[in-house]
């Protein structure tokens, strides 16, 4: 994720929707976008152009996901060489990420903790070390946390402190041996951001 001296919540507050950069935080009652919205805004929101709600729109997912803009136009550049809606198969790769797989099974607080640890060398794929965030899954890779990995137990809290939230059903997840099995890839309902991918194509169609 490319470096933001500012307030990461200053984020959220400027598209309006949690985008869960600060992980545990983003769950509490000091969430920003939860308090901005208790409070009765008299102001009314500015029109944007097109231009303004396509960028938007772009930005906004990846920040959700936290990749760059050549990363971004890569994913975007592969997205139109598969069949299928360029759109979905956008948002399709972005969930596939080893990162973002990580992060929805509650392995971890924020994709950015997922970062780490798979860069630190404690996230083996199908037997093998894989450091790169990345890493796109594919159907029939097994995920595991490494044997020896000293972050086991912060795992076990994460995943004990998540245990009501929804995990993707793309995924068989063991919280006993700490595995992860891809069954399927994803679809576009079980993208759980709020974006019209449209406005994305749009604009790099130009």
């Amino acid at each position: 994720m490319a470096k933001y001296i500012k307030p990461l919540c200053k984020i959220c507050r400027k598209y309006g929707i949690k985008l869960y950069l600060k992980g545990r935080r983003c769950e509490s009652d000091k969430c920003a976008v939860d308090q901005r919205r208790k409070k009765i805004r008299l102001i009314k929101p500015k029109k944007m152009s097109e231009y303004g709600l396509q960028l938007r729109e772009k930005n906004k997912v990846k920040w959700y996901y936290g990749i760059l803009e050549r990363q971004f136009k890569r994913y975007f550049e592969i997205a139109k060489k598969h069949k299928g809606v360029t759109g979905e198969v956008l948002l399709q790769l972005l969930e596939r990420r080893l990162d973002n797989v990580i992060y929805k099974a509650n392995w971890v607080y924020s994709r950015k903790m997922a970062k780490q640890i798979i860069s630190h060398g404690h996230i083996i794929v199908n037997g093998k070390k894989n450091d790169r965030p990345g890493y796109l899954v594919e159907i029939g890779d097994v995920i595991e946390l490494k044997k020896n990995s000293k972050l086991k137990n912060t795992v076990k809290e994460c995943i004990e402190e998540y245990k009501t939230r929804v995990r993707p059903l793309w995924l068989k997840i063991n919280d006993e041996e700490l595995k992860i099995e891809v069954l399927r890839y994803p679809d576009r309902s079980e993208v759980s951001i709020p974006v019209e991918e449209q406005l994305i194509i749009n604009l790099y169609s130009k």
